[in-house]
């Protein structure tokens, strides 16, 4: 998520966020993404903190109950915005205790081109100066929206799943082309392009999906025929699982410490 951020905010305001520094506990990924976008590359946390105002904590939520116990200090009257799956406020307020202010946001790989949807919710009210930091940072990645955190749980499981699930939905109409006898490449172009092109008409229109579904579905046509099969296979109840599993992983992740 961190390197879907970083490329989102270098290619819409790259003199804006010239100032990026990155380090990693193993310093691996940190290398790679600094050798990758030309962002700085801290050798420690005390050099990545010294000059930071706002601190991006991205490393995997599993790791935050053995987080460097030096962060309660280095981040002292900072900005921190975490984008740890299931990770609530009042957790991360016991890892920085001293920050200014605490984001949670669950942002989505779309980032990476500017098209991301970014639920946020804060620890407490944001300053003026705070708040137009953090949409200046989330605007550059796409849209943002500020939510109660007990909506944190879903969000993440929808939009922040999200893009996962579309890519799998698209993998499947890819092969069940193949499947119709379609030459493989042939099958990935229209698959990515149908997929796009509707997206782009339902946010154009801004109906309800099911109104242009049924524009689609003539009575006795083919449309109607593979819909129908998608009903007999449970289409919605299995999605409806997905982001329930997924939601619950989250709640599982805000037990963990």
């Amino acid at each position: 998520m961190a390197t879907a951020m970083v490329d989102g905010l270098l290619a819409q305001t790259p003199t804006e966020f010239a100032n990026l520094s990155c380090f990693s506990a193993s310093g691996k990924t940190s290398a790679s993404l600094a050798a990758r976008t030309g962002i700085g590359l801290a050798a420690s946390l005390d050099e990545l903190l010294d000059e930071a105002d706002l601190v991006v904590v991205a490393f995997k939520p599993q790791h935050l109950a053995s987080a460097d116990p030096r962060l309660a200090g280095l981040t002292k009257g900072k900005l921190v915005m975490s984008v740890l799956a299931g990770k609530r406020l009042a957790r991360l307020a016991q890892v920085f205790p001293a920050a200014r202010n605490i984001v949670r946001a669950m942002p989505n790989t779309p980032a990476a081109i500017g098209a991301a949807i970014t639920p946020f919710c804060a620890l407490k009210p944001l300053e003026s100066t705070d708040r137009g930091l953090i949409e200046k940072l989330l605007g550059a990645c796409g849209q943002y929206l500020e939510l109660g955190e007990e909506h944190m749980n879903a969000v993440t499981a929808l939009s922040g799943g999200g893009p996962a699930f579309l890519f799998e939905f698209v993998a499947a109409l890819r092969d069940a082309g193949v499947a119709a006898n379609l030459p493989a490449e042939i099958s990935a172009r229209l698959s990515v392009e149908t997929v796009l092109g509707a997206a782009r008409l339902l946010a154009r229109r801004e109906v309800d999906p099911e109104i242009l579904r049924n524009q689609v579905t003539s009575p006795n046509g083919t449309t109607l025929a593979g819909l129908a099969r998608m009903q007999a296979g449970n289409f919605r109840g299995v999605m409806r699982e997905t982001i329930l599993a997924a939601q619950a992983r989250a709640a599982e992740l805000s037990q963990d410490g």
